[in-house]
């Protein structure tokens, strides 16, 4: 017999709670394992019963189902929340999901609606855990088999020398898939110092935690352990760097600074992942240089491909190996007149990794504050990011090292030539 999903039904009306327990009642694979009628409730009835969904009702008397969900989610981490509500606002859902909710239902809905949202959150979280072990065994052999220190992370720059292309979009939702589905401990970093959107993607307030009120701190004799006071914790298991509030703070990062930065995160996550700014200047090079990749975003527009062809060139001459520089066309179904073959022709080269045109999606979820890779994870724009960061984040990085553990340092300074 295959495994029953065991779902706890959260309403605060009795007739909800009885109704929605007949209609999962004629679901072979479903079983309610309880009921709870308050978020106290809840949280006390899931602790018992650890139960692998809970329907959560959002509007409830003593503790409403985002702050429920909130607690539940460290009470109960195995247990996934789908949401309902009989408002449907934007609002409700980004609050909803940045609490931990892993889907939205608006009232009244079908019976299979209900159904196919259960069905998809438990799948998607068993294959979630099944990859965290697989992770967990491989990491494990890993170091049985070295009894060097754990190698450090990745540093992932995400990179495109004209904007407009997509690529905040893409570093957000790239480290959120590799963090809720790759079960990878990650940061992202953002390397817009003048003009970051990495915090309105992600709906953070950077306060007096930014890059700029820590470089300062390790430039003056500071210790790496620091930076975890100026980290902030994404509820979806992502850790953010945040740019500056305001772009005149740029001023006070400097290139020895953000090298600090890097090499102190790199050492206690699986990725680094920058989103970088595109111009060219000696902090924006340093990253690059650092970096074990570089994700260069493109699309089908002639001065986004002339750009590109001008940025390649200028890596060659930098001394980058041909694997450090991945192209990633995004909007790649898009009908501008202009083949995919058209811009290998042009670049001479192949594009690695392709992201469909959602603009439905992105656009919505943007103003949300929520990530799309969030809030729809079925989606194809979703599914091009998680092949995307399974290709970087599955990766072996192949540094050459020198005696004394350092890595050497083959790439020549952009500003070192006069």
């Amino acid at each position: 017999m295959a495994d029953q999903i065991r779902v706890l039904i959260v309403d605060d009306i009795p007739e909800t709670r009885d109704h929605l327990a007949k209609l999962l009642g004629f679901e072979s694979d479903i079983e309610v394992v309880g009921s709870a009628a308050s978020g106290a409730e809840a949280l006390e009835t899931a602790t018992r019963l650890v139960p692998d969904v809970v329907l959560m009702d959002i509007n409830m008397p003593d503790m409403d189902g985002i702050t429920a969900t909130e607690r539940l989610s460290s009470a109960v981490p195995t247990a996934s929340v789908v949401m309902m509500s009989v408002q449907g606002e934007a609002d409700y859902l980004r609050r909803s999901m940045l609490a931990g909710a892993r889907e939205f239902l608006v009232k009244p809905f079908s019976s299979d609606e209900l159904t196919a949202s259960i069905r998809q959150v438990y799948a998607r979280e068993r294959e979630k855990a099944s990859r965290i072990v697989v992770a967990s065994v491989g990491s494990a052999a890993a170091a049985a088999a070295s009894a060097a220190d754990s190698e450090p992370g990745q540093i992932v720059a995400v990179y495109s020398p004209k904007g407009g292309v997509g690529r905040t979009t893409v570093a957000v939702n790239l480290a959120i898939a590799a963090s809720t589905e790759l079960g990878r401990k990650v940061v992202l970093v953002d390397g817009s110092f003048q003009f970051g959107d990495v915090g309105v993607l992600l709906n953070l307030n950077p306060k007096n935690k930014s890059i700029a009120d820590l470089v300062p701190e390790l430039e003056n004799g500071g210790e790496p352990d620091s930076l975890d006071l100026f980290v902030i914790n994404h509820s979806a298991g992502v850790r953010v760097l945040l740019a500056p509030p305001s772009p005149e703070m740029a001023e006070l990062i400097t290139t020895g600074g953000v090298k600090r930065v890097l090499e102190g995160l790199r050492l206690t996550h699986d990725l680094v992942i920058v989103d970088c700014s595109s111009y060219f200047n000696e902090t924006t090079l340093a990253i690059l240089d650092m970096a074990d990749v570089i994700l260069t975003m493109l699309t089908l527009e002639i001065t986004s491909i002339k750009n590109i062809r001008q940025f390649l060139e200028v890596a060659d001459q930098l001394g980058y190996e041909p694997d450090k520089v991945r192209l990633v066309l995004n909007r790649a179904d898009s009908t501008l007149g202009i083949r995919v073959t058209d811009v290998e022709h042009s670049i001479g080269r192949k594009v690695d990794h392709s992201i469909v045109s959602d603009g439905r999606s992105v656009v919505y979820a943007l103003n949300r504050g929520v990530p799309f890779f969030l809030s729809n994870r079925e989606a194809q724009v979703s599914q091009d990011i998680l092949r995307l960061a399974a290709s970087i984040a599955g990766e072996a990085r192949e540094t050459a090292v020198t005696d004394d553990g350092r890595k050497t340092a083959k790439n020549k300074s952009l500003f070192a030539w006069r």
